[in-house]
C-alpha cells in the first residue's frame, strides 16, 4: 500500500464520491488526480438520491436573466448577484455536456427536452431523466465515465480523517481504509463531500452525509459561511424508512395539491399556493401538523393515472408501504434536504486556506443564498466542478509536507447530536432552543468520543443560527420573526464558534445583538 500511494504523491486530490467530486475529476482530465470515496461510488452520494432534475433555460419560451430572476428571488436577498448569473448562463451547455457523457435524459418524441415546472420557478426549466430518478441516472453516467478515465486515480473505501496544513497552506492528506491509516503528499485538495442531513433525525439524506467536509475544512483554519440555512424539504414521505424518500416537487409542478386528513386544501390562498417557494410550504406544513394535523400530497386528478409512468421511484416506495398515488392521498412532512451554507468559497471555488477548494453542497458559493431555489443544486455542482478544475489545474503543486502527520481522529458516529439538532435547529427555532442545543454540543465538540466531529459541525451551525437575529429563508426564528433591512451573509471559524459557545455554555447566554450576522 506504501508503494501504492507514493506513486499518487503531488495528483490533486478530491475528497467526495458523488457528483461534484466526479465531475471535478472528469474535469481536471487529462491531469492524474486521486479520487477518494469513503463508501464504494454511488452508495452514500445524496447526488443519487436527486428526484427533481437540474435546472436550465432550455425552453424556447425560457432565458438564463427569467432563471436569475427566480434564483435570486428565492435566495431572499442573499444570492451573489455575479455568480448566480455566471451559473445560469453556463447551464444550458451543462446539460448538453451532461447528455454527451451518456445521461439519459427525458425527451419528447420529436427530441426536444421535456421540461417540468418546480416550486418558485416561472418556467418549466427542469430537465429529468427517467422520470423521478434524474439523480440515479446521471450518477450512472458519471461514474462509467469516471471508471473509463485513466487519468483518474480511485481509491473506494478511503475516507480522509484531516487535513494537513503548515502556514495557512495544504501539504496533505491523513486518511484510512481497512488496512490502517495513509498519507498522500499534496498541496491541492477539492472537497466534494456533500451536506448534513445525516446530523438530524429526518432527512432526505444518506445517514453518511454529515458535514465530514465541513469539519476537515473547519479544522484546517477554513472559513465557512451562511451554516444557519437549512433547506427543509416539505414533501418527505411519511414513513419509518431513513433516509426519507422524497416526494420531488415536480408532482406539484404536474398539479398535485397539499391538502391535511380533514381533506382541507390549506395552501390555497398562499401566493403560489403549492409551488411557494420551499421554506414557505415548508413552515406551512410544519404548522398544519403542529395543530394535530397530517399532511398528504393528493396526486389523485393530476397527474392521476398517469402517476407510475411519470414518477416509477416514488411509485414504487409507495406500492411498499400500501399506497396507490392514483387513488390515494400520500402521507408527507418536513425533512432536512439540503445545506445552503458551507466552506466559503470565491468564484473559483477557493477557500480561504491556500490549496483547498470546495465543490457541491459543501461549498458556499453564493448561489442559492438564504433559500435553495429547486434543483440549482445538481446544476451548482456540474457547473462549479468545470470552474473548481480549472483554478485546481492552473494552480502550484505546492512543496511536500512537512513532518509527520498526527494519528487520525475516530471514526464519527452522528447518533448522539440527531435528537439535539432535530430540537433546537428545526423549521422554526428561537433563541433558548438553540442554546440548548449549544450546551449540549459544546462538551461532546470538545471531546475525543466518536462524536466529537458530527458535534463540531453542529455546534457551528447553532452558533451561527444563533447569531441571526431575523428570519430569512430557510432560518426562521420565532422570536425574531421579521427579515432585518439589510442583508448580511454570515462567516465564522472554529475558534471563533468554540469561543461563543464557551460564553454561552458558561453564562447561559449572550446578548446576541453585538455579534454581527
Amino acid at each position: 500500500m506504501s508503494t501504492e500511494i507514493s506513486a499518487l504523491n503531488h495528483r490533486p486530490v478530491i475528497i467526495g464520491g458523488g457528483a461534484a467530486g466526479l465531475m471535478t475529476a472528469l474535469q481536471l482530465a487529462p491531469e492524474p488526480v486521486v479520487l477518494l470515496s469513503k463508501a464504494p461510488l454511488g452508495a452514500e452520494a445524496s447526488s443519487l438520491w436527486a428526484q427533481g432534475g437540474l435546472a436550465a433555460a432550455m425552453g424556447d419560451d425560457d432565458d438564463p436573466a427569467l432563471h436569475l430572476a427566480d434564483t435570486l428571488a428565492a435566495g431572499a436577498g442573499l444570492c451573489d448577484e455575479a455568480i448566480a448569473s455566471r451559473l445560469v448562463q453556463a447551464a444550458p451547455a451543462a446539460v448538453e455536456h451532461l447528455a454527451r457523457l451518456g445521461v439519459a435524459f427525458d425527451r419528447w418524441p420529436d427530441g426536444g427536452w421535456r421540461l417540468g415546472l418546480e416550486a418558485a420557478h416561472g418556467r418549466n426549466r427542469i430537465v429529468h431523466a427517467t422520470g423521478d430518478g434524474t439523480g440515479r441516472e446521471i450518477m450512472r453516467a458519471l461514474i462509467a465515465a469516471v471508471r473509463r478515465c485513466p487519468s483518474v486515480a480511485l481509491l473506494e473505501g478511503v475516507e480522509a480523517r484531516s487535513l494537513i496544513v503548515e502556514d495557512n497552506a495544504i501539504r496533505g492528506v491523513l486518511a484510512v481504509n481497512a488496512q490502517g491509516s495513509l498519507v498522500i503528499d499534496t498541496g491541492r485538495v477539492v472537497i466534494a463531500t456533500g451536506g448534513i442531513g445525516g446530523l438530524f433525525l429526518d432527512s432526505t439524506n444518506p445517514a453518511g452525509c454529515y458535514g465530514q467536509g465541513l469539519t476537515l475544512a473547519a479544522r484546517a483554519g477554513a472559513l465557512l459561511a451562511d451554516l444557519e440555512f437549512i433547506q427543509f424539504h416539505p414533501t418527505a414521505f411519511d414513513g419509518p424508512s431513513r433516509p426519507m424518500p422524497l416526494v420531488t416537487e415536480a408532482v406539484r409542478g404536474d398539479g398535485a395539491i397539499l391538502i391535511d386528513d380533514s381533506g382541507q386544501r390549506f395552501m390555497m390562498d398562499q401566493p403560489g399556493a403549492e409551488l411557494a417557494p420551499r421554506d414557505i410550504v415548508a413552515r406551512a406544513v410544519w404548522h398544519r401538523r403542529a395543530e394535530g394535523h397530517r399532511v398528504f400530497v393528493d396526486a389523485r386528478k393530476h397527474p392521476g393515472a398517469e402517476f407510475a409512468e411519470r414518477y416509477p421511484v416514488i411509485s414504487a416506495f409507495c406500492k411498499m408501504a400500501g399506497i396507490d398515488p392514483a387513488a390515494d392521498p400520500i402521507p408527507v412532512r418536513p425533512a432536512v434536504h439540503y445545506h445552503m451554507g458551507g466552506i466559503a468559497v470565491d468564484s473559483e471555488g477557493r477557500s480561504s486556506v491556500d490549496g483547498l477548494w470546495a465543490c457541491g453542497e459543501v461549498s458556499r458559493t453564493g448561489l442559492h443564498g438564504a433559500n435553495r431555489l429547486a434543483s440549482n443544486s445538481l446544476m451548482e455542482a456540474i457547473v462549479c466542478a468545470q470552474w473548481v478544475a480549472e483554478s485546481v489545474s492552473g494552480a502550484s503543486h505546492g512543496p511536500l509536507k512537512v513532518g509527520v502527520a498526527n494519528a487520525p481522529a475516530p471514526a464519527s458516529d452522528p447518533s448522539a447530536i440527531r435528537p439535539i439538532l432535530s430540537q433546537g435547529l428545526g423549521v422554526l427555532r428561537d433563541r433558548h432552543g438553540i442554546e440548548r442545543a449549544i450546551r449540549s454540543l459544546h462538551p461532546l465538540a470538545n471531546g475525543r468520543s466518536a462524536a466529537a466531529d458530527p458535534a463540531l459541525v453542529g455546534l457551528m451551525i447553532a452558533v451561527a443560527a444563533w447569531r441571526r437575529e431575523e428570519s430569512r429563508g430557510g432560518h426562521f426564528r420565532t422570536d425574531f420573526p421579521d427579515v432585518l433591512p439589510s442583508a448580511v451573509s454570515s462567516s465564522i471559524s472554529l475558534a471563533d464558534a468554540l469561543d461563543a459557545a464557551r460564553e454561552i455554555a458558561e453564562t447561559g447566554s449572550l446578548f446576541a445583538g453585538n455579534a454581527q450576522p
